[in-house]
């Protein structure tokens, strides 16, 4: 062996190596291509329409009431009325049920351009203080919301507990009060994993400056539900999170009154509040964006394969021979 092939590094031939173990390899013929498409098509389209059908038989009621919940004198000027803790924020609203809502009776907060999706936001918390009850003092990445004046740790700090959403909600219908079942609105692995059950809330909302609700300091932060509801923070600006369940059916036509404790500073920023109630199906809430995504993927799918189908007919194209692919000729030897 001379001196140029022993030092060569071209490694030993193999079929695996040189990627020629057999394989599945398609050409994409005018028939393929109709085919694909016309398939697509007739599966997309009437998935489509039964997710629209299943999404049209969500009952949601929803009702903006962050303009209306503040009275004439204050039109101009919600965030002082808001501010002031000797205004009355109680307002009353009337709803009206489409059509039957039954139970289980979703009921949500919504609230738009708050984006909770931001950098600091999302950070400002200390998960090891969430679980630990030794660990009250890990309040790393809460500023300012770490330490109370007196220089005491606040549990749960940073800014995501501190903006709790506070506006409460009453409903009541034919002078009968409609339960919201507030239990099991959090996510089970959010209550066993991500808060402790003997961690307890202390020293917060005590500063200065009250960003949102208060919480019960009996309560272990793993019982708190709308607490750990709110810190699941949303990625988009406009959100819904549950506020709690009605377990009762509402008949269509009924009349609902809501009162609504309203607290939470939204008008600092231009954000919204809805209340909303919904009912589910097999495909969650009232969403038409699945139905009319598979809809349009089929319909344009269909579209494709027509046009093909008339080129094909019209103005055929010689086709290649496939034996002279580099896979499907012989070697030489």
């Amino acid at each position: 062996m001379d001196q140029k092939n022993k030092n060569s590094k071209k490694p030993a031939y193999s079929r695996f190596s040189q990627q020629e173990l057999p394989a599945w390899k398609p050409i994409l013929t005018p028939g393929w291509a109709i085919t694909s498409f016309i398939t697509i098509g007739a599966l997309f389209i009437p998935i489509g329409l039964i997710a629209l059908s299943a999404s049209d038989r969500v009952v949601e009621i929803v009702d903006r009431y962050d303009e209306s919940c503040i009275p004439d004198e204050f039109s101009n000027n919600a965030e002082s009325f808001i501010q002031n803790p000797d205004t009355k924020k109680t307002c009353l609203r009337t709803l009206k049920v489409p059509k039957k809502m039954v139970a289980p009776i979703f009921v949500y907060y919504q609230l738009e351009n708050f984006y909770q999706n931001h950098r600091r936001y999302v950070k400002s918390k200390n998960d090891k203080q969430l679980r630990d009850p030794k660990a009250a003092n890990e309040t790393k990445n809460c500023y300012p919301e770490a330490y109370t004046a007196d220089n005491k740790p606040i549990v749960p700090c940073g800014l995501i507990a501190w903006s709790l959403f506070n506006d409460t909600y009453k409903l009541s219908t034919r002078g009968n009060p409609l339960t919201i079942d507030k239990k099991g609105i959090a996510w089970k692995s959010d209550t066993k994993a991500k808060f402790g059950k003997d961690v307890y809330p202390k020293d917060f909302q005590k500063g200065g400056l009250i960003g949102g609700a208060s919480l019960d300091e009996r309560i272990p932060l793993s019982e708190q539900e709308d607490l750990i509801v709110w810190m699941r923070t949303a990625a988009l600006p406009n959100f819904r999170k549950l506020y709690g369940k009605i377990n009762t059916d509402l008949e269509a036509h009924e009349t609902i009154k809501v009162e609504v404790e309203n607290n939470y500073n939204t008008y600092k920023f231009g954000g919204k509040k809805k209340l909303v109630l919904s009912t589910t199906t097999w495909i969650g809430g009232k969403n038409d964006f699945l139905g009319v995504a598979y809809i349009t993927v089929g319909g344009i799918c269909l579209f494709m394969a027509i046009n093909f189908i008339l080129l094909y007919v019209f103005r055929p194209r010689r086709l290649g021979d496939p034996s002279y692919l580099s896979w499907n000729r012989q070697p030489i030897v």
